[in-house]
């Protein structure tokens, strides 16, 4: 998300770092190439003129021209009021009600409100230890019953089970009574969307909202509509007391307009992103993040929390534990950290959170990609238990199978050797250097982080 915007701004910032001097002239070309890089990543006319207007109206003051480094605090200034537009910090779900707390989802067919109503009740179970049900009130379509029931199974949840042709007033109402014998802490309810917003879908939603008088309401929109989104957004907070927005879709829009629009333009602020169809991609929307990422500052605070929340400490500590006594690392715990590193959203989703990484060329970013990760873990699962123990094993012929067995080429398993070599190289280094050796180790690798891409070539 934001490929492009953050790339086109971090250029035009980055220009203005080292002046040593600023002027009201090149300030305000700055702030024109602003104002077009907000407008190619499809961010509303209205948002776009009141961002730079409040930039232009601080810039322009003592706080840049007067500063000992304009360029700096004109940065500072553009992810002040990037981060104000998007809501100033992290509105989390209000469940503070009589149990269950309701949460009733809304949104257009088609922009991934059951698969979010998945999500959301894994994030309250394993994140905030509720007990959660879920309920589906779409009786036009029996297969988002279906699905909600899959997923519902999926992330263990409770499922209130529903039919096609039933009053939605009835079955959300039943749901309720069932989640208060069942001692629910929350009631997560889908809703039926349409194509587009009409009468008939407002009104049900409407008499569904009067029914329920639900804690939350949530809008779920597709991110990749861009401003139409925050449209969209706006006709329905028109006609439901929305709570908040949850943006899906997330992963596949470079151009992030939605994220920039959808605050300002209705008022309500979003509270999750949804990127990518796992039932663990979603997470809260923290604006202050979400605009150093766009300025190429990285997120290296959501990033920490997702490595303590989805490496297994157990194993991490135990490799730990290997490496201090001085034992030999191989290719057993090489796949582990592979498979880690697939759990945190892959190398494409690691990077995107780390800084700097906008002004890498898209030439060696695309080359960094999630395949060379199950490509090494295939290589490595076509050995046998002792080969991944004694790598020194592994002859021509022994290369060749294991190639066979995995579909690829000898020339992949001795790449995979060669890198294997340089991570147990820090790793012995690290038990004779203690922490520091690792510290300093850590920093040659994201001093490197630049040509990662030439570890791992395309095919």
């Amino acid at each position: 998300m934001f490929e492009s915007l953050s790339q086109r701004l971090s250029e035009t910032v980055n220009r203005l770092r080292g002046r040593g001097r600023l002027t009201e002239e090149n300030i305000r070309e700055t702030l024109r190439e602003v104002r077009i890089a907000l407008l190619e990543a499809d961010v509303a006319l209205p948002v776009v003129k009141a961002l730079i207007e409040r930039v232009k109206v601080r810039a322009v003051g003592q706080e840049v021209l007067k500063s000992l480094s304009p360029g700096q605090a004109l940065v500072k200034v553009v992810s002040d009021e990037l981060t104000t537009l998007m809501g100033a910090a992290n509105t989390e779900l209000n469940l503070a009600a009589q149990p269950p707390a309701i949460v009733l989802m809304a949104g257009l067919q088609g922009a991934g409100k059951t698969t979010t109503v998945g999500k959301l009740a894994r994030f309250l179970k394993e994140r905030k230890k509720k007990r959660v049900m879920v309920v589906s009130c779409d009786v036009y379509r029996p297969a988002a019953i279906e699905q909600l029931r899959t997923l519902a199974a999926q992330v263990d949840v409770s499922f209130f089970p529903s039919e096609a042709g039933q009053d939605p007033v009835a079955i959300a109402k039943a749901a309720v009574a069932a989640a208060r014998r069942e001692v629910i802490d929350v009631l997560l309810v889908d809703t039926a969307g349409r194509l587009h917003v009409d009468e008939a879908m407002m009104g049900e939603i409407k008499a569904l909202h009067g029914a329920l008088d639900p804690i939350e309401t949530l809008f779920v929109v597709d991110s990749m509509t861009g401003q139409d989104a925050a449209n969209v957004a706006k006709a329905f907070a028109d006609a439901l007391p929305l709570t908040g927005v949850v943006l899906t879709k997330t992963d596949g829009d470079a151009r992030g307009g939605a994220a920039l629009s959808v605050r300002y333009i209705t008022g309500r602020p979003i509270k999750f992103l949804g990127a990518g169809e796992k039932s663990d991609a979603l997470e809260p929307f923290h604006p202050d993040r979400v605009a150093q990422r766009i300025l190429g500052m990285g997120d290296v605070l959501s990033l920490v929390e997702e490595v303590e929340r989805k490496v297994d400490q157990e194993k991490a500590q135990k490799l730990a534990e290997k490496v201090i006594k001085g034992k030999r690392f191989d290719l057993n715990d090489m796949r582990d950290q592979l498979e880690q590193m697939s759990n945190m959203g892959g190398l494409a989703g690691l990077m995107d959170k780390l800084p700097g990484m906008s002004s890498i060329p898209d030439s060696v970013k695309s080359k960094v990609n999630d395949n060379e990760l199950k490509r090494m873990v295939a290589i490595i699962g076509s050995m046998t238990k002792k080969e991944r123990r004694h790598p020194d094993l592994l002859n021509g012929s022994r290369k060749a199978r294991v190639a066979r067995g995995s579909g690829t080429q000898p020339a992949d398993v001795n790449r995979l050797l060669k890198q294997f070599m340089q991570m147990e190289k820090m790793m012995s280094k690290l038990s004779k250097g203690g922490s520091k050796g690792l510290l300093r180790q850590m920093r040659g690798a994201m001093k490197g982080m630049g040509g990662m891409g030439g570890m791992m070539p395309p095919r």
